[in-house]
C-alpha cells in the first residue's frame, strides 16, 4: 500500500495518467550522448598535448627535460679548431686618443659593421703616433669578454704582429685585412671550416685565445696564418 501511494504521488507531481511510462526526447538524449564523447575526446586531446609539449617548451615546467633540448650553456661544436672559436672582424679606426692614466695605451672608436663602434684600448703607443692610428684597417677579434684596461673597457683586441730585434726592442705592425675585404666582415681560414664562434664568456672559460696564441704566426710573405 505504501509503495502504491508513493507511485501515486510521484504520478500527480509528474502529470502523469496513472499507469503511464516516462518518455524522453530523442533530440536531448543525443545530445547528452554527443556533450560526454566531446567531453572526453577534449580530456584525451588535452593529455595527448601535454604529453607531445614534454621536450618542446611546453608550459607544463618541463620543456626543457626534452633529450634533445639544448643543455643550458652549451657551445658551438667544440670539435672546431680552436681559431675557429674565434671571432675575428674586418675594422677600421675611426677616433683614437691618449689613454689618461697609461702611458703605452690608446683608447680607440673602432668601426666594425655593427650598430655603433667598438671602444678598444690597446697598448700601441710606442709603435704608432696618433696620426697613424687613424683611419687604420685592422682585424678585430671581436668575441672576448669586455675587460677594463687601466679604466678604459675595452671590448676586443686588435690583431698585430710582433718581432723581436737584436736590441731587445719589438717591431709592431698591424695584421691588415685583404684591400677588398669590407668593414664587419668576417675572417675566415683557407682549409678550415667555417668558424663557429663561441661567445665572449665561452673563451674566457675555456681559454680560447691562450690556446690559439702560440700558434699564430705570419708567413715569409707577412701573410698572417695559424
Amino acid at each position: 500500500d505504501l509503495i502504491d501511494a508513493a507511485i501515486a504521488d510521484l504520478e500527480a507531481k509528474l502529470n502523469l495518467p496513472p499507469g503511464g511510462s516516462i518518455t524522453f526526447n530523442k533530440d536531448v538524449t543525443k545530445t547528452n550522448e554527443n556533450s560526454k564523447e566531446e567531453k572526453a575526446e577534449k580530456k584525451n586531446k588535452k593529455k595527448k598535448n601535454n604529453e607531445n609539449n614534454k621536450g618542446k617548451g611546453g608550459g607544463n615546467g618541463e620543456g626543457n627535460k626534452g633529450k634533445n633540448a639544448p643543455k643550458k650553456g652549451a657551445v658551438a661544436n667544440v670539435n672546431q679548431p680552436d681559431i675557429c672559436k674565434l671571432e675575428f672582424k674586418v675594422g677600421q679606426i675611426t677616433k683614437v686618443w691618449l689613454h689618461p692614466d697609461a702611458d703605452k695605451l690608446y683608447c680607440e672608436e673602432i668601426d666594425c659593421g655593427e650598430e655603433t663602434p667598438r671602444q678598444i684600448a690597446s697598448g700601441l703607443r710606442p709603435h704608432y703616433t696618433l696620426e697613424q692610428m687613424e683611419g687604420q684597417r685592422l682585424i678585430v677579434v671581436s668575441n672576448l669578454k669586455t675587460r677594463k684596461l687601466a679604466g678604459f673597457p675595452s671590448a676586443g683586441m686588435v690583431l698585430c704582429a710582433a718581432e723581436k730585434k737584436d736590441d731587445g726592442t719589438e717591431k709592431v705592425e698591424f695584421v691588415e685585412p685583404p684591400a677588398g675585404a669590407k668593414i664587419g666582415e668576417v675572417i675566415t681560414f683557407e682549409g678550415l671550416p667555417t668558424p663557429e664562434p663561441f661567445t665572449g664568456a665561452q673563451v674566457d672559460k675555456k681559454k680560447v685565445f691562450q690556446a690559439c696564441a702560440e700558434g699564430m704566426k705570419t708567413t715569409d710573405e707577412g701573410i698572417a696564418a695559424w
